[in-house]
């Protein structure tokens, strides 16, 4: 007999989950933080999701979380293409709540609140919100969310559409890292690709934050 003939009682359950950045938003141009708050996608931002929905027009999702936040959701959009799969809003995926800081410029927020700004970027462990959450909040959301999604055992193929933050956390969460990693390389680009594999609830990563689908 062949060595991979498997009866299925005797398969493992796996579950491929995509992981894609929303496309560039007029805010990313304009240095702003985004947050909760929403900023429209460029036409670049479009294009951009195209492409990756392109790539990836071969793989049968069974079905696409996104964050209920239009940025993310119109990338979902413009990924999906002509398909009906199913798009499914999940809160758990919303980007990290910025509070006060939502609508600011970069340089804005470094003149007006310099230590928690270089606690945002540098120590990420000792980062206080205003008015918003802590990455530690954000983690346990996203880890909570990311659970649920994996209890469905009857997917195979799930593309979840989110922010930076979230992509991070999730790779906190995976890799077993602490909140001081945070911003541990790589850079999460717009409309990057991750991809999880998840058996028997083990998780790997078998890429992360590739950009091979926009046109150099």
């Amino acid at each position: 007999h062949p060595a991979n003939t498997l009866s299925l009682h005797d398969a493992l359950p796996i579950l491929n989950i995509y992981i894609a950045r929303h496309g560039e938003t007029k805010w990313n141009i304009e240095g702003r933080m985004q947050g909760f708050k929403n900023s429209d996608l460029t036409q670049r931002g479009i294009s951009d999701a195209r492409s990756l929905g392109e790539s990836l027009k071969d793989i049968d999702f069974d079905c696409i979380y996104s964050s209920p936040l239009g940025r993310a959701l119109d990338t979902a959009k413009y990924i999906r293409q002509d398909d009906n799969t199913k798009i499914i809003l999940d809160d758990s995926l919303k980007e990290l709540n910025l509070g006060l800081w939502e609508g600011m410029t970069h340089e804005e927020i470094k003149e007006k609140y310099p230590i928690q700004y270089n606690n945002f970027r540098e120590h990420p462990e000792s980062f206080e919100s205003q008015g918003g959450e802590s990455f530690l909040e954000l983690i346990k959301r996203v880890e909570k969310g990311l659970n649920n999604i994996i209890k469905d055992e009857n997917h195979e193929n799930i593309l979840i559409v989110t922010h930076t933050c979230v992509i991070k956390a999730i790779s906190i969460i995976v890799k077993g890292n602490d909140v001081k990693d945070f911003w541990n390389l790589p850079f999460i680009n717009n409309t990057s690709l991750t991809i999880l594999e998840v058996i028997n609830k083990e998780i790997k990563v078998l890429l992360e934050a590739d950009v091979s689908h926009l046109k150099q």
